[in-house]
């Protein structure tokens, strides 16, 4: 086989494996509905993402239509609510989803893979050119159950995973939200 064959089949291969739950028990998941979010309040539904249990972490696996292409940041937030709040002074969308799951309290955003940054900080999420998201994402530092009485929050722009230039990524506002209850 040529190398470059080699390689892509490799590749492959490993998305197929991260995709795949790999649990030594039980297999735990839920669907959690998205919504449109302004600062007037929840919106329209945008579809689903599952979070799944995974060996290495959470599968996050999104059905969503209806965004700009591109990247967005996308970040497990602290409260279970989407609903607007008052934030510096204006009202802004999402706001009472408060702000990324930090556990640790280390006030600093550096990304999914980092260990001394919010918890909360998930692989950007990768939206086609037809609005559409369905590339699965896995959290490694995170396990299911940090996932109940929480919201997760995809933001207008991508995320560099810095707090520099720009705070908490630099992504912009938030335009998505779905909250998360285990019952």
């Amino acid at each position: 086989m040529k190398p470059l064959l080699q390689r892509a089949s490799l590749f492959t291969a490993s998305l197929a494996l991260a995709a795949a739950p790999q649990t030594g028990h039980a297999e735990e998941s839920i669907e959690v509905e998205m919504h449109q979010v302004s600062k007037k309040g929840v919106e329209e539904s945008i579809g689903s993402i599952t979070v799944e249990e995974h060996l290495d972490g959470v599968l996050l696996t999104p059905d969503l239509q209806g965004l700009e292409p591109g990247l967005h940041g996308f970040h497990l937030h602290e409260n279970p609510d989407c609903g607007p709040a008052r934030k510096d002074g204006k009202q802004t969308a999402a706001a009472a989803a408060g702000g990324h799951y930090d556990p640790e309290e280390t006030g600093r955003h550096k990304g999914p893979f980092e260990t001394d940054g919010h918890l909360g900080d998930l692989p950007a999420l990768y939206v086609s050119q037809q609005g559409e998201a369905d590339q699965p994402e896995l959290a490694p530092r995170l396990s299911f159950d940090d996932f109940d009485g929480r919201a997760l929050v995809i933001h207008k722009g991508g995320d560099n995973y810095s707090d520099n230039p720009e705070p908490l990524g630099g992504g912009g506002s938030r335009v998505a939200c779905g909250v998360i209850r285990f019952e």
